[in-house]
């Protein structure tokens, strides 16, 4: 996909992109998938940058101030000395903030498409990759963002993002247990040990490997055990108290395996396409209320597609 369309030349853009989820269990800061909730932005060149905002979390997406969009914008065009022009910003979001479902991946690559849009960046794919996950801190969110389904990412020594992706074969449906309460990804990350066991990581490499191969032949048995994780999970689940619960789970009837989603607090549930998801979600929603917990329930799948203009 080029950021040039076919209203390059006016003042108006128009730009859609997925939710995700990172990490998949093992595939620490290296894999996530888009899902089927979107942010769409449209933007037309004004005399002063205003916010209009509707859908999920209004109040956060409609504040000017400190503006996630806004600043990455103002930023990538500051660092390249391009002037930065004003738009009217209008969002229709889909994708839970704060929660561990992408929100902020969405958000930077929006603010450097515009950059590239109004900026006359003429940057490709890669380029626009591989600034948002600068700003990210790490590529797998804004890789399958920008590129859709099922993506691999890393950073090259030069900056560059190397990203491999794929449609996972077959059928995933998928359920987002999504709690009330954010947790930063700054959080999340704080509760990390600086190092870890050769068993643990040879744990993870093994795991890693195998959910691919999950993925890529449709492997679905493989799930259960593709997922278990040893280098964050472990270590999160005390801040995330949806993933030890639903954990439990991951063996019962309609349910392939429990995955938190990136930094969380939400997870990620892999159900059996064989089972009616409206009856596993029912078992889902009565085990919650059994453990004390409450949690938001939205059923989703893998988008295909990545950032549409």
């Amino acid at each position: 996909m080029r950021t040039r369309s076919r209203n390059s030349r006016s003042g108006f853009f128009t730009l859609t992109l997925p939710a995700t989820s990172a990490n998949l269990g093992p595939a620490f800061d290296a894999a996530a998938l888009a899902l089927n909730l979107f942010l769409r932005v449209q933007a037309r060149i004004s005399p002063e940058f205003s916010v209009i905002a509707s859908g999920r979390d209004p109040e956060i997406c409609g504040c000017l101030e400190n503006h996630l969009v806004l600043r990455t914008y103002s930023e990538v065009l500051e660092a390249n000395h391009k002037p930065i022009l004003p738009f009217a910003l209008r969002l229709v979001n889909e994708i839970p903030i704060g929660k561990g479902c992408g929100s902020s991946a969405a958000a930077r690559l929006a603010g450097v498409a515009l950059a590239n849009r109004f900026g006359s960046l003429r940057w490709l794919d890669e380029q626009i990759v591989a600034e948002a996950s600068r700003r990210e801190h790490h590529p797998d969110n804004a890789a399958a963002c920008w590129f859709g389904g099922l993506s691999v990412a890393g950073i090259n020594t030069n900056g560059s993002a190397q990203v491999a992706r794929f449609i996972p074969k077959g059928t995933w449906p998928l359920l987002l247990a999504v709690p009330s309460a954010g947790l930063s990804t700054e959080k999340g990350r704080r509760v990390l040990p600086e190092k870890y066991s050769r068993s643990d990581t040879v744990a993870n490499i093994q795991n890693s490997l195998l959910l691919l191969a999950a993925f890529a032949q449709g492997r679905h048995d493989l799930l259960s055990t593709a997922l278990e994780d040893r280098l964050h999970q472990p270590y999160r689940a005390g801040l995330c108290p949806l993933l030890p619960a639903l954990h439990k789970t991951r063996n019962e009837r309609g349910i392939l395996g429990v995955a938190l989603s990136g930094a969380g607090p939400s997870v990620l549930i892999f159900l059996d396409p064989k089972v009616e998801p409206g009856r596993t979600m029912h078992r889902i929603q009565k085990h919650l209320q059994g453990e004390g917990l409450a949690a938001e329930l939205i059923l989703t799948q893998v988008s295909k597609c990545g950032a549409r203009l």
